[in-house]
Order: structure tokens, then sequence, then C-alpha cells
């Protein structure tokens, strides 16, 4: 009975979490601020102690993840009405480097040493500061560069190339499945599809580990093979 008592707490516990998380969005998980690190603290602490409380059942767990939940929840609402309280909830962006130079003063007020600056701008392929034009140290702790304009990369407009609007590519075969719908949206058929793989000896869709169309482009073909 305890085993099945500490299953179904588990269950309940993951149940209630993954509701709160789709409840608050894609942006609690992409960008953690400060209070969206001490909530999901809090989260693990509350259903982690109930398991191993024999004081609390199913209900308090559901209670205490919920409530919880409805805090965390209506915090968002008031940072999206309240610009005083996003910033002092979320914090500010701040700008680390401006015009090529090192604002020493934000570093330490940020608490960051020049490893650490190194390390976020080397995430950015920036491997040297004599690159970098402006900094910006966002409220999730990860780092924006603009570069200066001798380290930028050439655009096709200053080699004054044509422009082609962008497309996005789009599966039509996965794991030797038909994605049915990503081939009703991109406007094509099941007919064009089985005729572009007879051009690549490719019989059934099972042959095809990956399928993948872009406007403008052939389509693209992974097999088993």
């Amino acid at each position: 009975m305890n085993l099945l008592h500490t299953e179904g707490e588990l269950l309940v516990g993951f149940i209630g979490l993954f509701c709160i998380t789709k409840m608050l969005g894609k942006m609690t998980i992409t960008q953690i601020t400060l209070f969206d690190f001490i909530s999901a603290l809090v989260l693990g602490e509350l259903v982690g102690n109930a398991l191993y409380d024999k004081e609390v059942g199913l209900l308090e767990i559901l209670v205490g993840i919920f409530s919880w939940g409805i805090l965390m929840f209506s915090m968002q609402l008031i940072t999206q009405k309240s610009m005083r309280a996003r910033a002092f909830l979320e914090g500010r962006p701040t700008i680390i480097v401006y015009k090529g130079k090192i604002r020493h003063k934000e570093l330490k007020k940020n608490r960051i040493d020049l490893n650490q600056l190194m390390h976020l701008l080397r995430d950015k392929n920036t491997f040297s500061i004599r690159e970098v034009e402006f900094a910006v140290l966002e409220t999730d702790g990860t780092i924006n560069v603009v570069k200066k304009s001798d380290y930028e990369i050439p655009t096709k407009a200053d080699h004054g190339m044509p422009k082609n609007p962008p497309s996005l590519p789009i599966a039509l075969i996965s794991d030797g499945q038909l994605m049915k719908e990503n081939l009703r949206r991109s406007g094509l058929n099941e007919i064009w599809l089985k005729k572009e793989l007879r051009k690549k000896e490719i019989d059934h869709y099972t042959e095809v580990f990956y399928a993948e169309w872009k406007e403008g482009d052939s389509l693209y073909v992974e097999t088993y093979n």
C-alpha cells in the first residue's frame, strides 16, 4: 500500500506541475528570471517533501501546487500590467559594454567577472572584446552582442545581391510516417510527394527517415540506408 500511495503522489505531483507549467506558458521555461527560479525551487520542494511526509496526502499536494501556481500566475499578470513591478521582479537588461568599452561598475553590480564575461561572449561566437560595440546582459542571465562594423558578417544588401523572401522548411515525412497536416498546410499532395520520391528511387514512406520541403527548393530526403 505504501508503494501504491507513493506512486499515486508522484503521479499527482507530476500532473499538477505539468498543468502549472502549461498555464504559465513557455516563457517560464525558456527565460528563467529570478522570480521564476525561486518558483521552480518551491514547487519542487512542495512535491519532493510531500512524497516523504506520511501526514501529507494527495489533496494537500494538489492544494500546495495550485496555490503556488495561482500566486505565480498572478505575479505574471502584475508584471504584464505594471512596468515598475516588472522591473522589480524580473530586473532590467544592463548594458555591460558600451561603444567598445567595458562598463566595470555594471559588471560589479551584476556580480560578473571578466572570465564570466568572456565565456558569455564566446557563447555568441565572439572571441575578443575588441569585436564588441555593445553587449547587453538580459534578465535571464544571457548576453546579446552587437559587433563592430569591421567584424560583422556581410549581408546580401552589402553586396548588392537580390533579396529572396525567407521561407520555412516543412517536414513531410518523419521516421517513416507521413505528416499529413504539414503536407496539407504546404499546399502539396501525396501524388506530388510520391512522384518526387520515385525520382529518388523510393517506393514507400517507410524507407524514408526524414523528408523536408522548402519553397523554391527541391525535396530533401534522408533514407534509413
